[in-house]
């Protein structure tokens, strides 16, 4: 939108989709009037409507929204989006949209998905996408500690809780090292756990970085959520307690549905 004092107008859609809401200073004094978008008055309605609903209570529809608050279908449906977008609503197509649950909350530790996932009561579990042996790249090599060309284990899964799709997990190990792992991990389903039991390795620090993406298709699909939703992505490099380098690990996890928690100290204290 474009302001200026020789008159020029504003895009007349544009301005159908502001609001007023307070006014400023400028220029010696004059007032000038500032303006939010009126989806934006409509978003922290339904904050507080939904903190005193509980999880799969039904929003109103789009039509009653937009009747309710003077406003347009078009801005019903982007206050919606945003509100999806962070966890706060889902969206059931045919059905609707409900009160979401509460978003997963993960503490930042060296554990595995299974031990998460069991420390806050819910049933872990993983389905297998693509188990392959391929040769390490450059960077790759450097991460686990082997040549250039030697065979790694990359393993794909996908990882629910209580059956509700929460990330993709893609973890590369050396092959060389971890040999019978693919039917160790077939038993248990925890790979922390084959590494302790069967190849006696120990967990002992890691390096991870957060980062954000949007879905791909592919993602999207598996995870149930719509392309191009915000999603948390993980790298982790983690070692065992000797300081060998264990597994180099990538994961997307749903945005709308998960959040990391770390507990923060000074340095050196």
């Amino acid at each position: 939108m474009i302001v200026s004092g020789r008159g020029t107008r504003s895009d007349p859609e544009e301005v159908a989709m502001l609001d007023t809401t307070s006014s400023g200073t400028v220029d010696g004094g004059r007032s000038r009037v500032q303006r939010e978008p009126k989806y934006w008055g409509l978003k922290r309605h339904l904050l507080d409507m939904l903190r005193s609903m509980p999880a799969g209570s039904p929003i109103p529809t789009e039509r009653s929204l937009a009747a309710e608050f003077d406003v347009s279908r078009t801005t019903v449906r982007q206050a919606l989006a945003e509100l999806t977008v962070e966890g706060r609503l889902l969206r059931v197509q045919g059905k609707g949209t409900f009160a979401a649950e509460p978003k997963v909350a993960q503490r930042l530790q060296l554990s595995s998905y299974t031990e998460d996932m069991r420390a806050q009561g819910r049933q872990p579990s993983s389905r297998l996408l693509e188990a392959a042996e391929e040769p390490a790249d450059a960077d790759l090599a450097r991460l686990l500690g082997v040549r250039t060309g030697a065979k790694v284990l990359r393993l794909r899964r996908l990882r629910l809780a209580d059956d509700e799709p929460m990330a993709i997990e893609t973890t590369h190990l050396a092959l060389g090292r971890f040999r019978g792992l693919r039917r160790y991990l077939a038993e248990t389903g925890s790979l922390y756990q084959v590494l302790r039991e069967k190849f006696g390795v120990e967990m002992g620090h890691a390096e991870e970085t957060i980062e954000t993406a949007l879905a791909s298709p592919e993602e999207a699909e598996l995870l149930g959520a719509d392309v191009g939703m915000p999603m948390l992505l993980l790298s982790r490099h983690s070692f065992d307690t000797d300081g060998k380098p264990v597994e180099w690990v990538r994961s997307v996890y749903r945005g709308d549905r998960y959040k990391f928690v770390a507990t923060l100290n000074r340095p050196g204290s």
